[in-house]
């Protein structure tokens, strides 16, 4: 288990291109990057930055086409599909920017998913579920649907679910994307805590700038290279 201070994340020479048809189209380009555990980091970038292709890289859902990609000592760009899912159920929690929740399961049964697919007693599941819940103030919605749910409590379920196996990284596509500015400082508020309580190290990608600013660190990705910091504007409040 990494501790406070050491790097969670490590990536060196990381390339990432697809093909289309004979058209090779590079996406990111040789990037060098150390996230430490315990950090907050966000992404920025514009539409087509990369910024994306490089959380999906981290989180272990894409695989990159060069270079090395080591999370807590692992280098996962080297493990066969079935290991690195296997990796991801016990490392990775996802926040979507729409959720992605089951609409025919209860909020419980929604947080309670990324559990069947460790060992865990149907005791410690729901004990499990239960504390993840309430750490998000949803303890009175546990079987609510959904669609009976706001915009804001659905992420919150999102946020619990991917909370409710205790990894080490969580990783934020755009989570408050399609929630209002009010409801989105909540779940930026909860994010916030889940670093500073738990110390959980958390990616998150966002064109808000007034997200970014949550976190501890900025990184800003142009045509899928990093850009240095003393290359950037400087941002008030940094």
């Amino acid at each position: 288990m990494s501790m406070p201070g050491d790097a969670l994340i490590r990536i060196r020479g990381l390339s990432k291109s697809y093909q289309r048809g004979d058209q090779h189209i590079p996406v990111l380009e040789d990037i060098h990057l150390d996230v430490q555990a315990g950090e907050f980091v966000a992404l920025m970038g514009p539409s087509g930055s990369g910024k994306s292709t490089l959380l999906n890289l981290i989180a272990g859902i894409d695989q990159p086409t060069s270079g090395r990609i080591e999370i807590g000592g692992v280098d996962i760009a080297t493990l066969g599909e079935g290991a690195l899912a296997d990796w991801r159920a016990s490392h990775v929690g996802f926040i979507f920017q729409f959720y992605n929740l089951m609409p025919v399961l209860t909020a419980f049964e929604n947080v309670e998913l990324p559990l069947l697919l460790t060992g865990l007693s149907r005791r410690q599941r729901h004990e499990h579920v239960a504390a993840a819940l309430d750490m998000v103030r949803l303890s009175d919605r546990v079987d609510h649907y959904p669609n009976e749910l706001s915009g804001g409590q659905q992420q919150r379920v999102a946020i619990a679910r991917a909370l409710v196996a205790d990894p080490a990284l969580i990783v934020a596509d755009e989570p408050t994307g399609d929630l209002d500015r009010t409801t989105g400082q909540e779940v930026l508020n909860l994010l916030q805590q889940l670093q500073s309580d738990l110390g959980k190290t958390i990616v998150m990608v966002t064109h808000d700038p007034k997200a970014a600013s949550r976190a501890g660190r900025l990184i800003h990705l142009e045509k899928g290279v990093l850009v240095p910091d003393d290359e950037m504007p400087h941002q008030a409040g940094h």
